[in-house]
Parts: C-alpha cells; sequence; structure tokens
C-alpha cells in the first residue's frame, strides 16, 4: 500500500518544494496507524483507492484512477480491438441475440448468423436476469486462440445447436459511416479517436476521392475524443504545411507545438466539421485547428470544451492513473477548456446549465468574455474559455419531440418491434432487399407498419396520443428504418437513413453548394 502511494510521488520527473513530513510520510504513518490501532477490521486496499480518487478531484476534473479490474476494458476503447469472437449483440426478451456478425470473425467461420439467440454458453444457460455486461464480457471475451462452445437456437430450426468459436483479435471501427451524398460531397462519421482512427479515415477519403469527392462534411458530433496524436494526423489531412495544429503546455510540461506537413490529401475543396455539445478533446483539437485557420465552416453546437492533456501512468499494482499533464491550444491561441473552479459536480452539470439558459436553441444565450476573444487569418472571431463556438448554429431539432416519442424510446418499445419484426422477416427482408442501397431506396414504412408499433406500445402500457403521433410520425418512419438497417446491414446504412432527414446534415449540404459562406470567409 504505501509503494503505491510513494509511486505516485516518485514518478515525478521535477523535483517538489514542500515538506515531505507533511505529505507522503503524514499518509503511511496514517495508514500504519489505521492498521495497527483502529477498533474494527479495516479494507486497507479500498481506503488507498479512496484516498487516491478524493486527491485527484482535488487537481481538475479529467484526472482519474482506474482500478486494475477496469484498465484492460478502459484500454480496449482506444485500442481499436479486443480479444472476442466477433459479434454486435443486444439482450432481447432475456436473451442473448445476435444483432451482426463481424467480417471474417471467428463467429462468422463458425457458422453464426443474425438472427441467432445464444441461449448457453460453455453449457450455462445465457438467459434471465444474470445476463447482464457483467456476466457477456466475462463469458464471450478472452484470450485469442482461446474456444467458447455455445448452444444456438435458430429460427425456423427445432432445438438448440451448439457450435465451438476460437476466439480471435476483433477489431472495432471508429470510421462508421463514409459515403458520397452526392456527386461530389462526401460524408464521413467517425466517433472517437482510437489508434486505428488515422488508418481508417485515410481510408475512407482514398474511396471517396475516387469515387469524384470534392467537398466533404466531416461529422464529429458526440466525438467525445480519444488519443490527441490522432486528432493531429487527422487535422494534417486538411492543412498546408507548417500550420500550427495545436500546442500544450503546463508548469511541468515544457511547450510542445505540433504543426502540419504539407503530406494531408485533402487541403483544397470545401470542408464543413460538425459538432454539438458532445464533441469534446481530440474533436475540439480537429475543429479548432481547422476554424483557426480558415479552411473549415464548423456547423451545429458550441462543443464540450475540454482542453486538458491526461498522460496514463501504472501504479505497480496495475491500476491506473490518468493524469492531466497540461493545456492544450489551438493554432490561435485559444485554451477551449471550461471552467472547474467551483467543483466537479457543478463541472459535470454543465448541460443542465445549458439546456436551462436555452443554449441548445438560441446562440445568442451563449456568453463569452472579451478577454477571450481571439481572430482568425480572415478576420472571423473566435472564443476561448468554453468549447469551439460554430460557425453556423443550429439549434436542437425539437420538430419531432414529444413524450410519446420519448416513451417509445426510453420503455425500448421502438428497439423490441424491429427486432420482433426482424426475426419474422428476416429472409424476406435479405431476399428482397440484398445489400444496403436496395434497402434504402426502397423499403418503406408504412401506416401498417407504424400502426403495429403502436399496438406493441399500447399491449406496454403505453396510451396513444394521437396528436403527439401526429408530430412524431415523419421523424418516427425514418427512426423505425434506421434500426432495421443497423440490424440487417451495417451502422453506416443506419446513419444514411437518418441523413436523409437531418436538419445538420441537410444544412451542411446546402452550405457546401452554395459557396456563399466560404466565399465571405475569403477561404475558397
Amino acid at each position: 500500500l504505501l509503494l503505491i502511494f510513494q509511486a505516485l510521488v516518485l514518478c515525478q520527473v521535477y523535483p517538489q518544494s514542500y515538506d515531505k513530513n507533511s505529505t507522503e510520510v503524514k499518509f503511511s504513518s496514517l495508514l500504519s496507524l489505521i492498521n495497527q490501532y483502529y477498533m474494527d477490521s479495516t479494507d486497507l486496499p479500498k481506503l488507498t483507492e479512496t484516498a487516491i480518487k478524493s486527491m485527484l478531484k482535488e487537481l481538475d476534473p479529467h484526472s482519474v484512477y482506474i482500478p486494475k479490474n477496469d484498465v484492460e476494458k478502459t484500454n480496449e476503447q482506444l485500442a481499436g480491438s479486443f480479444d472476442g469472437i466477433g459479434i454486435t449483440y443486444q439482450v432481447f426478451h432475456d436473451s442473448l441475440l445476435v444483432i451482426a456478425v463481424t467480417a471474417g470473425g471467428p463467429s462468422e467461420k463458425a457458422g453464426i448468423l443474425s438472427g441467432d439467440r445464444i441461449v448457453t454458453i460453455d453449457g450455462e444457460p445465457a438467459s434471465g436476469k444474470k445476463l447482464d455486461e457483467n456476466f457477456i464480457y466475462a463469458h464471450l471475451r478472452g484470450k485469442k486462440g482461446t474456444k467458447v462452445t455455445v448452444g444456438i437456437k435458430r429460427y425456423g430450426i427445432a432445438g438448440i445447436q451448439d457450435y465451438t468459436i476460437t476466439r480471435d483479435k476483433i477489431p472495432t471501427n471508429t470510421v462508421v459511416a463514409a459515403y458520397m451524398l452526392d456527386e461530389k460531397t462526401g460524408y464521413i462519421r467517425l466517433t472517437r479517436f482510437a489508434s486505428p482512427s488515422t488508418h481508417e479515415f485515410t481510408d475512407a477519403m482514398k474511396k471517396l476521392e475516387e469515387q469524384g469527392m470534392e467537398n466533404l462534411i466531416f461529422d464529429l458530433r458526440g466525438n467525445s475524443g480519444g488519443y490527441m496524436n490522432v486528432a493531429i494526423d487527422i487535422a494534417n489531412e486538411f492543412l498546408p504545411d507548417n500550420k500550427m495544429i495545436v500546442y500544450t503546455k503546463g508548469l511541468r510540461s515544457p511547450v510542445q507545438e505540433y504543426k502540419s506537413n504539407g503530406s494531408g490529401s485533402f487541403k483544397q475543396g470545401r470542408l464543413v466539421v460538425l459538432i454539438d455539445e458532445g464533441s469534446a478533446s481530440a474533436s475540439e483539437i480537429v475543429s479548432g485547428a481547422v476554424q483557426d485557420w480558415d479552411r473549415a465552416l464548423i456547423i451545429g453546437r458550441r462543443s464540450y470544451g475540454k482542453g486538458l492533456v491526461q498522460k496514463p501512468y501504472y501504479l505497480p499494482d496495475g491500476s491506473m492513473v490518468r493524469l492531466t499533464t497540461a493545456r492544450y491550444y489551438t493554432p490561435s491561441g485559444r485554451c477551449i477548456q471550461r471552467p472547474y473552479d467551483e467543483g466537479a459536480e457543478k463541472y459535470y452539470k454543465e448541460m443542465n446549465r445549458r439546456i436551462k439558459h436555452g443554449e441548445l436553441i438560441n446562440a445568442d444565450s451563449i456568453r463569452f468574455p472579451d478577454s477571450l476573444k481571439f481572430a482568425t487569418p480572415a478576420g472571423r472571431v473566435v472564443y476561448g474559455g468554453g468549447g469551439i463556438m460554430p460557425d453556423i448554429f443550429l439549434a436542437v431539432d425539437s420538430s419531432y419531440q414529444t413524450n410519446y416519442f420519448n416513451e417509445l424510446v426510453r420503455k425500448g418499445i421502438i428497439n423490441e418491434f424491429c427486432m420482433s419484426y426482424i426475426d419474422r422477416n428476416r429472409s424476406f427482408l435479405k431476399k428482397t432487399y440484398p445489400d444496403g442501397d436496395s434497402f434504402l431506396n426502397n423499403f418503406i414504412v408504412d401506416e401498417k407498419l407504424i400502426a403495429d408499433l403502436i399496438a406493441l406500445a399500447e399491449k406496454k402500457d403505453l396510451k396513444k396520443d394521437e396528436k403527439q403521433l401526429e408530430k412524431s410520425t415523419h421523424y418516427l418512419a425514418y427512426y423505425i428504418k434506421s434500426q432495421i438497417a443497423r440490424s440487417l446491414y451495417d451502422v453506416q446504412v443506419s446513419q444514411q437513413a437518418m441523413n436523409v432527414i437531418d436538419p445538420v446534415v441537410l444544412r451542411a449540404e446546402e452550405v457546401i453548394k452554395s459557396g456563399i459562406e466560404f466565399k465571405r470567409l475569403s477561404m475558397q
């Protein structure tokens, strides 16, 4: 326990000017006193972890402690791959439903199909209340080369069939959609900045350029960030040589500058970046860089506002501390980190404050102090200290928002309806719509399908509201189509189905086609 605490101190690069008797010796003495004299038995490892978490809370909201058991899961999110069987699944009616199998992955090789239900794992029942994420993770994940036997119940086939699957590396894609919106405009959506993201992004760009892409809509909405070096690599794709992308500095971290090298593949052409209140960290590095150099128009809503750099440090027991070591700054000198001096609790309630103040529906509700005002080479005003403010603000789309629609989603009724519909009609759907394009062009959510959904909702004690349903019906139809597309094909087809009516994407297309805003900023 003392080694764990001392590691926090000894790993520092620079000497500290403080009295050790009032810090590490004091802490060590307290642990020793508790261990020797406290009246009841104690869990010293737990006390130590609590102390570490409390210390980090005193620093900033993004310095965090990760217990040993959670390190692997946390790293997987950014590593871009994990060891497993290669399925997308969902817990449906207390059973494990296979939504999709990874192409070329272990499950596909073993013969698992979309729509299969996994009812046993290594002979153990996989159903009921115990079927949660921890159970699934513990039973299906495992080291590459190890085997797992699953019992499959397949629609139309009596009994349970056993399949033995050899686990392998499973890639997790971060570019979930890359396609042409029209003959000249491409669309790419990136969900996080993980290890393989640069390669995925450049591959997507190459594919779209081969299809004639001259303009790009780059969707970073909801992208909470990831590796800073990946953000730098992707920003580099848009900028000419020797342009500052980002620089970092901290009390014990010398200034480090990161500039473009001129090797990017999309240094010309109209570029629009989409952001919202969920776009953070690495997303803000990219959008800040292209905004500061007048390379792109930013459309959407004000981003999250995280301008701090974390580095991982392992502790002796295998746990990890992600410690904030520096702030990062956009090329104009903006630090977009929003204030956190009033405590972590208020910091994490920022979205509630934005909603209360009307910031998601009215740009005039957003206030930036003049002291944080900066200017780009083209003369447009940008601000630091609270995220990236878009050039074109678009409010949250509330045209379809009703309590009735929200309850359909919240109670999982739409999801259950779509899963059951696919389960009953999978063969017909696959035969009629053999690929995503044929589905997008020809599948229609008609009145009968919506009526069947409403009937299911009433069985689930959600009473039909005619007025609210009328307001939501248009969006609901596309939402159902998107959910079916996701299970039948992949995330890209699902995204395409929703982009057809997405006001932010439609506005971006309009801006690119008109070119007026680009000319006004002397960018193209």
